[in-house]
């Protein structure tokens, strides 16, 4: 088990390069089975959530190519089973794709419940609605999602009851080779989406309104191959952008869509961060004390929930009470405990976290309880005073690609190492 030991207090200067997003890798590359032919896929992040979905591919007969570090070249016409086995993708939240990947090209799919984070109920209720609107039928036992339409699906209206990301893709995937014209209400409006629709559209099938709250998709017959680059990792250059509010300093984060940021950089700036834009980078500085404010997640364009725990942190470092409202999930607080270890002064009722700044936070032994919480307990770590030692950062590794590397770029004092087996083995138990 690998351990982060941070040494904080020391303000961040330099330069960081944003990598590919996690959340359209792991839709687009599942997106693959429904291409008859080579998919050149690059600004991949080198993350384990996306080696995961690679083996997955694989164990099912795909082909697939390093070409370089970010660059793969992958290839399922030789996948000829609809079935998953267990393992890989019980601990992977992004494989009910395969489930709308598989029914779309196959007509059926059998694939286990996903895995992932665990902050509340994450139902695939949404996305069973929609297979069923195409005429798929839906049985959720022994630990499998069994979908079967008999043949190809059939285009139909899905409307969907909340604002579902994954719902969005997945319906999308699955109404790429359908019969006839398939229209999404009520769709989520998120970069990765319009990314998903923009690289299957390269591979010839016809999306239109990703990006707005109604898409529509004319099912093709074929997708062919082609090269497709993903954008840069929205969550990513915010959590970097939230380091630097907390800790201090000044760095340019380059290969970003500063579009995207909006939202992270507005609060930012009503927090006295200064954010400049340029085409592709954002430079952030931070050299007096931070202002409170008040953040409400909510589906994009307002403030993206995978940036809620790594604001939290700046918070606690700005002068007076801020509170901080979770629109999206029930159970995203699970983390305030770590803080408070650490001397955060934070009350949670319910979906509202009312941050008492404190100005100062101590180092002490944490962990990291999911991935955007433990991208969270690394910021705290490098604004505490003193050593902070991070565990369970598997789940960091899941979304967060080189992040020792590149903070250990911007001057930080990190760096990764291996837990002592008693300590392992607390974990384990933990």
């Amino acid at each position: 088990m690998t351990k982060y030991v941070i040494q904080g207090g020391r303000p961040l200067h330099g330069t960081v390069e944003i990598s590919g997003a996690k959340n359209a890798a792991v839709a687009i590359i599942p997106a693959a089975i429904l291409v008859d032919g080579v998919c050149r896929i690059e600004n991949i992040p080198q993350i384990s959530d996306v080696t995961l979905i690679l083996s997955i591919l694989q164990e099912m007969g795909a082909s697939v190519r390093t070409v370089n570090r970010t660059t793969m070249e992958v290839d399922c016409s030789c996948i000829r089973n609809s079935r998953l086995a267990e393992g890989p993708a019980r601990r992977l939240r992004a494989s009910y794709y395969l489930i709308g990947a598989l029914l779309g090209r196959f007509g059926s799919a059998e694939v286990p419940m996903p895995g992932g984070c665990d902050f509340g109920g994450r139902p695939i209720d949404q996305h069973i609605k929609g297979f069923m609107a195409m005429g798929a039928q839906v049985d959720v036992n022994g630990g499998y999602v069994h979908a079967n339409a008999g043949g190809r699906l059939r285009g139909s209206q899905v409307y969907l009851d909340v604002v579902s990301v994954g719902a969005t893709m997945n319906i999308m995937l699955a109404a790429a080779l359908a019969e006839g014209m398939t229209v999404i209400e009520n769709a989520a409006r998120e970069p990765h989406v319009v990314d998903l629709a923009n690289f299957l559209n390269s591979m010839g099938a016809n999306i239109m309104g990703a990006g707005t709250d109604v898409i529509k998709i004319r099912g093709v017959s074929r997708l062919g191959g082609g090269s497709y680059t993903i954008i840069p990792d929205q969550i990513e250059a915010g959590t970097y952008m939230a380091a630097v509010a907390a800790a201090g300093g000044e760095a340019r984060i380059e290969n970003v869509i500063p579009k995207h940021l909006e939202c992270i950089t507005a609060k930012l700036q009503e927090m006295g961060v200064e954010v400049e834009e340029e085409d592709d980078a954002v430079i952030v500085r931070r050299t007096g004390p931070l202002n409170r404010t008040n953040i409400k997640t909510m589906p994009y364009p307002g403030f993206p929930t995978d940036m809620q725990p790594q604001m939290a942190v700046a918070l606690c470092m700005a002068q007076g009470t801020s509170l901080l409202t979770e629109g999206v999930w029930d159970n995203r607080y699970r983390y305030v405990g770590e803080l408070r270890r650490m001397g955060a002064q934070i009350q949670v009722d319910g979906k509202i976290a009312v941050i008492e700044g404190v100005g100062r936070l101590s180092g002490a032994k944490i962990q990291a309880c999911d991935l955007r919480a433990g991208a969270a307990m690394v910021i705290a770590g490098l604004a505490a005073q003193g050593a902070t030692e991070v565990s369970r950062v598997y789940h960091i590794e899941r979304g967060y690609e080189d992040i020792v590397r590149k903070l250990s770029g911007l001057g930080a004092d990190i760096r990764a190492v291996v837990a002592p087996e008693e300590e392992a083995a607390e974990e384990n138990v933990g």
